[in-house]
């Protein structure tokens, strides 16, 4: 079917006429102005995949960004296979204002982005959207007055694996390149090479914080076995880690740690049942010894998603958690 046309000018197919608009010209929905002067814009697409959900985030603009607002990305944890993007896990959800909210009246942009769950796709689909994310704010950032330049990336559980390996393997990768073995010289003529200006080259990750997630799929630890079908890793990964040691190495935070990483702030339950905060402790150790900052909290009696101790240690997990952030970017009160 086809729009009338006319005289001169051609038809245009119904469908294209009805089609939303490309996430990367579409307008801004209207946003809701929070008591504290916060914006809060929400469902806005960053990405459309043929066969998929469109792909959406939603932001809290400071009330008052000079010049230009730091950025927090935010990944929402759920095994990989659930999840809401604004939800930084059950000791939070009856804040107000929310803790999304909270990070924002700091001065920070924060922006938290859906991805492919694994009933939708498998690794690495979840970190190719969340570059396709950051591409979108790096080429939205004049019109939202956010710095992409300075974002810290945060995440819990699932989020915080996805936080650890974004901020490791960066957010502009070359395809068919690796990264050269440490100690090795680049040649000066790579060097000299101009690459083409993209959007998500202005992306400079300043740190990440991660809140109990996992960090190596290569050897057994706690909850679920490498060889069994069916459990969280392997439905992420789209086999049981040890039928894919290569895969399951590649999605790997600790396999992926090199010098030049941001510095981490690792916080993690000493108690935790799901996901052992060895997880934290050995990718603490490994950018420790690769001379990046890294400093490791953890939270006694704490099971995974802060259960098991009060509502003020989890108040104060959080704020200390937001001072690291923002020392990150340089924002002081």
């Amino acid at each position: 079917m086809t729009a009338p046309a006319a005289d001169g000018d051609t038809a245009i197919p119904l469908p294209l006429l009805l089609r939303a608009p490309h996430p990367d010209g579409a307008p801004l929905p209207p946003s809701a102005q929070l008591p504290s002067g916060v914006r809060h814009l929400r469902g806005i697409p960053y990405g459309e995949l043929d066969g998929s959900r469109p792909l959406e985030l939603d932001l809290w603009l400071p009330a008052a960004p000079a010049p230009r607002a730091p950025l927090v990305l935010f990944v929402h944890g759920g095994a990989w296979r659930r999840g809401r993007r604004d939800d930084m896990g059950l000791h939070t959800r009856q804040w107000n204002p929310g803790p999304l909210a909270r990070i924002a009246e700091t001065g920070f942009a924060v922006a938290a982005v859906d991805y492919r769950l694994s009933g939708e796709a498998v690794f690495p689909a979840p970190l190719e959207d969340l570059r396709a994310a950051l591409r979108w704010l790096a080429l939205r950032a004049d019109e939202l007055g956010v710095d992409v330049g300075r974002t810290v990336v945060w995440g819990e559980s699932a989020g915080g694996h996805l936080t650890s390996l974004l901020t490791l393997a960066g957010p502009t990768p070359e395809p068919g390149t690796t990264r050269p073995t440490p100690g090795t010289a680049v040649p000066a003529t790579a060097a000299r090479q101009p690459a083409p200006a993209r959007p998500e080259d202005a992306v400079g990750l300043s740190g990440a914080v991660v809140w109990y997630g996992p960090s190596d799929f290569t050897t057994p630890r706690g909850y679920y076995s490498p060889d069994a079908a069916g459990t969280p890793d392997a439905l992420f990964l789209g086999a049981p880690a040890a039928t894919v040691p290569e895969l399951a190495r590649t999605a790997s935070p600790l396999a992926q740690v090199h010098p030049a990483a941001p510095p981490f702030l690792l916080v993690h339950g000493a108690a935790d049942s799901m996901v052992p905060c060895s997880h934290s402790e050995d990718l603490a150790a490994a950018l420790r010894k690769c001379g990046v900052q890294a400093e490791l909290r953890l939270v006694p009696g704490a099971d995974h998603g802060w259960h098991g101790v009060a509502q003020e240690q989890v108040e104060e997990v959080f704020t200390y958690s937001l001072d690291f952030a923002r020392a990150l970017v340089g924002l002081t009160d």
